[in-house]
């Protein structure tokens, strides 16, 4: 869908009738079937070089992108072809003049928008100011057919054009996969390109990978990536259902947590020692929108619940459960929770909305020990409004890691395939 409605809308990430009525239909209360919207991040005015990029901190995501439970794109470019008379706005690889973004919302308590940036093509510009050209713009189908095959569009309609292309193919191969996972799968694939964090990366903190994700949400998604394992790069996804609250007389309390302990196979890392690895986690949900915009005033009451990952690093399985535990309350009670992991973006800015992403960067010899991921849920208005009958619902999740280094001459995949065999003849 690339219609939004810019008149009409919040500064700040706040929901609206229709971000909401999206994240209703998406997260299947009204019929049982979830379902993926794909919606365009709505588009950036530039009408002169001196505005870029600066009008795109500024220029908001907007309605209905601030969806929790849609995929939103934004839009990046490739297209870069001086010309004596003009020459390209944007960088090659940099964010498109398009874009919009969610750096000026308030962080603390509305998604990271957009999610992830497709090619929306770049603009040209001379001394008489912007435009759009032909070969900065993207080829398609015309629906003029009489007159023309072909024709170009550019902005985030054609990112999100993409972003569906993209999704059908996931699909296409992947047909088990529920919407979430498709979602899940997208945002997993993708990584920003040098371009991105040479405009929008200004150091290596946490606070700073936050600014590049409320610019360009987690980059570029690569579709090799999102549809095929490599030996030296593998990945697993986990499709399953939580019931996140249990009611004991007029009490409603967190339930439970699933731990799941991966198939590392210890002996290759621990024989490659210092060596780069990489581990991607991406948990994908989708909730369901608190009736009435009563419970739009913060996070935990307009979403239903919220879900959290966590990895035990060098906990043991005892000492990992104790942790989640103590997670899930201080957060409820509005702490941060702390974290032994060194995640690229951190838990304070990835745990917004319904999905999150995050990368460890660490050596193989570390991770070898690290091999249970932890899902919790946390508070929302099921809990919170128990009078509503909610409580006692289970919501679907997709937990997506990919083990991956730089080392081509290194096998991951073999070693955990043959573990995961075994695994599955000795519960037979």
């Amino acid at each position: 869908m690339a219609v939004t409605a810019p008149n009409y809308q919040s500064d700040d990430g706040r929901p609206s009738s229709w971000s909401a009525s999206i994240d209703e239909l998406t997260s299947g209360y009204i019929d049982d079937i979830r379902k993926l919207f794909i919606i365009s991040a709505g588009n950036n005015e530039v009408s002169s070089k001196d505005e870029y990029p600066d009008s795109n901190y500024t220029s908001i995501v907007q309605n209905p992108g601030q969806s929790w439970n849609a995929l939103t794109v934004g839009a990046y470019t490739d297209l870069h072809s001086p010309y004596d008379a003009y020459s390209p706005l944007a960088p090659k690889g940099g964010l498109s003049p398009y874009s919009t973004s969610s750096y000026v919302w308030d962080k603390g308590k509305w998604p990271v928008k957009p999610d992830v940036v497709l090619e929306g093509g770049n603009m040209v510009v001379d001394n008489y100011g912007t435009w759009s050209d032909e070969n900065h713009s993207v080829l398609t189908t015309s629906h003029r057919l009489q007159s023309e095959q072909f024709s170009i569009f550019n902005a985030t309609s054609a990112a999100t054009a993409k972003a569906a292309w993209m999704a059908a193919l996931i699909q296409a191969k992947y047909p088990q996969a529920w919407p979430e996972t498709v979602r899940g799968i997208i945002v997993h694939s993708a990584d920003w390109t040098e371009g991105l964090k040479k405009q929008f990366l200004s150091g290596s903190d946490k606070k700073h990978y936050q600014d590049l994700i409320r610019m360009c949400g987690y980059g570029v998604p690569n579709l090799d990536t999102a549809l095929n394992c490599l030996k030296n790069n593998v990945s697993m996804v986990m499709q399953s259902t939580i019931k996140p609250f249990n009611k004991s007389k007029s009490t409603v309390s967190l339930n439970e947590m699933h731990l799941y302990e991966l198939p590392w196979p210890r002996e290759v890392l621990l024989s490659l020692g210092e060596l780069n690895v990489k581990l991607r986690v991406t948990l994908s949900y989708f909730i369901e929108p608190s009736p009435g915009e009563v419970g739009w005033k913060s996070r935990y009451s307009y979403s239903s619940c919220g879900l959290r990952f966590d990895i035990n690093g060098s906990a043991t399985r005892e000492q990992f459960i104790k942790r989640i535990n103590q997670a899930a309350r201080e957060e409820d009670e509005g702490k941060l929770p702390s974290n032994s992991i060194n995640w690229t973006v951190g838990p304070n800015a990835r745990n917004k909305g319904s999905i999150h992403s995050d990368i460890w960067e660490t050596t193989a010899s570390e991770l070898a020990t690290s091999n249970i991921i932890g899902i919790y849920p946390i508070s929302g208005w099921w809990a919170k409004r128990p009078w509503l009958n909610r409580w006692n619902r289970e919501i679907r999740y997709s937990l997506i890691v990919t083990l991956s280094t730089p080392a081509t001459n290194v096998d991951l995949y073999t070693p955990i395939e043959n573990m995961i065999t075994n695994k599955i003849v000795n519960q037979i």
